[in-house]
C-alpha cells in the first residue's frame, strides 16, 4: 500500500507545482517596481491686467440721485389689536385643545415605537362653528400621530365658541 501512496504524492506535487510556478514567477519579475518620482512645479503664470484697469471696480453711483424722484410714503400703520382680542384666539385654541382631548387617543402602534411628535392641525370653521376642513399645517414626522390627530379634530364637530374662521391647534403626543 505503502508503495502506490508515494507515487500519488509525488504525482500530486508536481502537478501543484507546474500549476503554481508560473504565477510565482511572474510575481518575482514584477515585484521590482521603479521608485516614485514627485516634483513640485510654479503655478503657470497667469497675464496680467493692464495697469489702468482697476482690480476691484466701483459700482455705485457717485452722483446723489436727482430731486426729481420722492420716495413714496410710507403706508399708515395699522391699528394695533386691543388686549382683548390678543387673547381671544388663545382662549379659542385652549378651548378646542380641551374639546380635542376628549377625542384624541394615542395610536396603540405609536406607544409600541415609541413615537413622539406634535401636529399643528389648520382648522377653518362655518359661520355656525362646524368644522368644515382639517388640514396639516406642521406634521410630527409621523403618518400615525398625524392621522390620529386629524381623526379627533374631525370628531369634535363643532366649535361654538370660536370667532375667527380658521384655527391653529397644536396637538402634543408625548410618552411619559
Amino acid at each position: 500500500m505503502l508503495s502506490r501512496l508515494i507515487p500519488a504524492l509525488a504525482l500530486s506535487l508536481a502537478l501543484h507545482a507546474s500549476l503554481l510556478l508560473p504565477d510565482i514567477l511572474k510575481r518575482e519579475a514584477t515585484a521590482v517596481r521603479p521608485a516614485l518620482e514627485a516634483s513640485l512645479r510654479l503655478p503657470p503664470v497667469r497675464p496680467s491686467l493692464p495697469s489702468d484697469e482697476p482690480l476691484l471696480k466701483n459700482t455705485l453711483p457717485t452722483d446723489k440721485p436727482s430731486p426729481a424722484i420722492k420716495p413714496l410714503p410710507p403706508p399708515p400703520a395699522a391699528r394695533a389689536p386691543s388686549p382683548a382680542s390678543r387673547t381671544t384666539p388663545r382662549r379659542e385654541v385652549e378651548a378646542a385643545q380641551r374639546k380635542l382631548s376628549q377625542h384624541l387617543y394615542y395610536p396603540p402602534e405609536a406607544v409600541a415605537r415609541g413615537l413622539e411628535g406634535e401636529v399643528r392641525l389648520i382648522l377653518t370653521l362655518s359661520d355656525d362653528g362646524r368644522i368644515v376642513d382639517v388640514g396639516i399645517a406642521a406634521s410630527s414626522g409621523h403618518p400615525v400621530l398625524d392621522k390620529a390627530a386629524e381623526r379627533a379634530a374631525w370628531a369634535m364637530g363643532r366649535v361654538s365658541w370660536a370667532q375667527s374662521r380658521e384655527l391653529i391647534l397644536p396637538v402634543i403626543f408625548r410618552l411619559d
